[in-house]
């Protein structure tokens, strides 16, 4: 993986060489990606497939030709605040320096699980805008094909998927992935029935502790909240994988 920092005046950029062509070099990079973490870029241009609900309400989208595989789709994805703090302050995030900042650190973090072979998004790309002492942010990482969120498919999953995913989840905390919002919309099943965890804002590798029985009962209210009937049997089998010996590594 060829990572790649590029910064002009107050926009600083992160980026998977390897997913793109044709990308020049200083001002010129920064004014050829720049527009592609802005949902105006993709709107313009007519590329956007489809919408998934959240916070930052992030986009699917095509790549033009600048993408290596212009089959590709990607996941445009803003930052945004949540809590009683949205209502004054949606997206403006203190700024401490490029590498402290949420897409930095996502950015970096994704890539170094994806090497170490857990099933994470592809990163493409982290930008940050910098205004005096706060900044904004957007992350592009490439879309999953044919994968469904868990929480639109606990009416009808099997256990063989859901013991998987326990093994996933395993795999991750042997990692040291803390992930602060393990819930039924971050895990995703694709079209083979592979599970894979998504959205890795505002966490982290750590050494073993009580963080990690934490993620498991944040993914047992997620599933109370979209399976209530269901969630006890389903929780039993996510466990009943997690159990079982991880992935050799």
């Amino acid at each position: 993986m060829s990572i790649t920092y590029l910064q002009h005046a107050n926009t600083y950029i992160l980026y998977e060489a390897d997913q793109f062509c044709g990308v020049g070099q200083g001002e010129q990079a920064v004014q050829q990606l720049e527009p592609l973490f802005t949902p105006s870029y993709w709107q313009h241009q007519q590329t956007i497939v489809a919408k998934a609900p959240g916070r930052g309400e992030s986009l699917f989208v095509t790549p033009e030709s600048m993408a290596s595989d212009t089959e590709a789709q990607w996941v445009l994805r803003p930052y945004r605040r949540g809590g009683a703090i949205a209502r004054i302050n949606r997206q403006r995030y203190w700024w401490h320096g490029v590498n402290t900042t949420r897409a930095f650190r996502e950015f970096r973090l994704t890539a170094t699980l994806k090497e170490r072979g857990l099933a994470v998004p592809q990163p493409v790309g982290a930008c940050v805008w910098r205004t005096g002492v706060t900044y904004q942010a957007a992350f592009l990482s490439a879309r999953i094909e044919g994968a469904t969120p868990l929480a639109a498919l606990l009416d009808r999953i099997d256990n063989a998927t859901l013991e998987q995913t326990g093994r996933l989840i395993r795999d991750a905390h042997d990692l040291g992935l803390d992930h602060v919002d393990l819930n039924a919309r971050n895990l995703l099943i694709d079209k083979r029935g592979k599970p894979w965890i998504i959205d890795l804002d505002r966490c982290r590798l750590r050494t073993r502790g009580r963080w990690q029985e934490a993620n498991l009962q944040r993914l047992g209210r997620s599933l109370e909240k979209f399976a209530p009937q269901r969630s006890t049997a389903l929780l039993e089998a996510i466990q009943r994988g997690y159990q079982e010996t991880g992935i050799p590594r």
